[in-house]
C-alpha cells in the first residue's frame, strides 16, 4: 500500500468486483490500455487525477498506470467517492487521497497531498486542482506540462483564468470534444440524472411537470429523458437561441418565477449560482422535488432553503425534507450536489468508455508535445475521430468512405 489516505483498505475486494464489471463494458479504453502497455508513452510521468472516484474512473487510472505513469488520484466531489473502488486501486499500486463524505477541509487537504508529488500532467473535473494551483501553489506551475479538463464548469473557470492572462500551462478542453459533449453530456447526463432521482425518491415521473433549468447539452439530455418517461417538460433559459431550440423541440419555455409554481420536479443544469432561490421557493407547491446536475452545489440556494425552513430532516437516503412555516414540504436531493453521482453511479459505463478514451489519448498528446504554450486547446480532431471510429468498431457498425471523385467534388469551387 503506497502513501495514501483512504477509508478502509479491506474494502478492496468489493471494489475489484466493480472494476471487473465496468471493464466488461469499456472496450475502447481496454484497447487503448493494451496499446499503452506496449508503448509505455508515460513512463515515470507523475500524474494527478481529480475525478469522481468510482469504477469507470478507476479504469482510466489503471490505463494511465499501464502507460508507465506514476498515478495519484483525489476526489472531485466528496459524495461521489466510492471507498471500495479507491481501496482496490490502492491495492493495484495507485496512490489515493480520498474518502466518501469528506468535509471541505478534508477535500482540499487531499488535493494538497496529491500536489505533494509534483505532477507534470493533471486530469481535472471542475478545475479545482488547476485553480488551487494558480491561487496557492505558484511555485509548482513551471513543473506542469499540461492538463485536461472534463467538464463544462471546469472549462468555464479555466477560460476565466486565461482571459486574465494568468493561465500558466496548456489545457485540453476534453469537455468540448465532439465525442464528449454530444454523448457524455447529452445521453450520459440524461440517463444518470433520472437514475439518481428515481433511486432516491421511488416516485413516478409520467404525468408530472418537470422543470429543467438550462438547455445546454446536459439540459437537452435531461429534458429528453424526462419527456421519454412521460413528463410534461418546462425549460428555463437565459439564452434566447437555446430557448428557441427548446420551443422547437416541443417544450414549454418560461421564466423560473412562473415555472416555480407549476413544477413537480426541478433539475438545475446551468453551471451558475442561485438559479433556484427564495422567490422561487416561496411559490413552489407542497412536495416539490429539487435536484442539481451542475458541477457545484450552488445552483439551488441552500441558504435560502434553510432560512425558509422551520425544520429539516432526512426522510430517505439522499432526500432531505424542508418544512416551511405554512406546512409546505420541499425535498432536496443529494444535498444539492450532483444527483447522478451523489445518489447513483454516474454516467452509464459505455458513455464513459468514450469520454475516458479521449482523456487517455489527450494525456498522451500532452506528454508528446512539450513545447505547447499556455492556453486552452481543443482535443486534436484526429483523436476525436479515432475514438468515434473505435466506438463504431465496438458496435460492429461500418460507414461509407468517399471515393476520389467525391473528394475532388467537395474540394472544388467551380463544379
Amino acid at each position: 500500500m503506497r502513501d495514501s489516505l483512504i477509508r478502509d483498505i479491506s474494502l478492496a475486494p468489493d471494489g475489484e468486483r466493480k472494476l471487473d464489471w465496468a471493464r466488461r463494458f469499456m472496450p475502447i479504453l481496454q484497447y487503448i490500455e493494451k496499446d499503452f502497455q506496449a508503448s509505455r508513452p508515460l513512463r515515470d510521468w507523475p500524474l494527478l487525477l481529480c475525478l469522481h472516484l468510482e469504477a469507470k474512473t478507476g479504469l482510466l487510472a489503471l490505463a494511465l498506470q499501464a502507460a508507465g505513469a506514476d498515478v495519484t488520484i483525489v476526489a472531485s466531489n466528496p459524495l461521489s467517492t466510492q471507498d471500495d473502488v479507491v481501496a482496490a486501486l490502492v491495492k493495484k499500486g495507485i496512490r489515493a487521497f480520498a474518502w466518501h463524505g469528506a468535509t471541505m477541509d478534508e477535500y482540499f487537504h487531499h488535493i494538497r497531498r496529491g500536489l505533494d508529488y509534483r505532477p507534470r500532467i493533471i486530469v481535472d473535473d471542475g478545475a479545482d486542482v488547476i485553480c488551487l494551483l494558480h491561487r496557492d501553489f505558484p511555485e509548482l506551475l513551471p513543473n506542469i506540462q499540461g492538463a485536461c479538463e472534463e467538464t463544462t464548469t471546469g472549462v468555464s473557470r479555466i477560460r476565466a483564468l486565461a482571459q486574465e492572462k494568468r493561465l500558466a500551462f496548456p489545457v485540453i478542453a476534453v469537455n468540448d470534444a465532439l465525442m464528449k459533449y454530444l454523448f457524455d453530456n447529452r445521453y450520459g447526463t440524461g440517463q444518470s440524472v433520472w437514475d439518481g432521482i428515481i433511486r432516491s425518491t421511488n416516485l413516478l415521473i409520467a404525468g408530472k411537470k418537470v422543470v429543467v433549468a438550462g438547455y445546454g447539452w446536459c439540459g437537452k439530455g435531461v429534458a429528453k429523458r424526462a419527456q421519454a418517461l412521460g413528463a410534461q417538460v418546462i425549460v428555463t433559459e437565459i439564452d434566447p437561441v437555446k430557448a428557441c431550440e427548446a420551443v422547437m423541440d416541443g417544450y414549454a419555455v418560461m421564466e423560473m418565477t412562473e415555472a416555480a409554481a407549476a413544477g413537480d420536479f426541478f433539475i438545475t443544469v446551468t453551471g451558475n449560482i442561485d438559479v433556484i432561490r427564495k422567490e422561487h421557493l416561496e411559490r413552489m407547491k407542497d412536495g416539490a422535488v429539487l435536484a442539481n446536475a451542475g458541477h457545484f452545489d450552488v445552483e439551488i440556494s441552500k441558504p435560502d432553503l434553510l432560512a425558509l425552513a422551520s425544520s429539516v430532516r432526512l426522510v430517505r437516503p439522499h432526500v432531505e425534507e424542508y418544512r416551511f412555516a405554512d406546512s409546505r414540504k420541499i425535498y432536496l436531493l443529494a444535498e444539492g450536489r450532483l444527483v447522478n453521482l451523489a445518489a447513483a453511479d454516474g454516467h452509464p459505463i459505455e458513455v464513459m468508455d468514450t469520454s475516458f478514451a479521449l482523456q487517455a489519448l489527450s494525456v498522451r498528446h500532452i506528454a508528446e508535445n512539450a513545447k505547447q504554450s499556455s492556453g486552452i486547446y481543443p482535443v486534436p480532431e484526429a483523436l476525436d475521430y479515432a475514438v468515434a471510429g473505435l466506438r463504431l468498431k465496438t458496435w460492429d457498425v461500418s460507414i461509407d468512405v468517399l471515393n476520389e471523385t467525391q473528394k475532388h467534388y467537395l474540394q472544388s469551387w467551380n463544379e
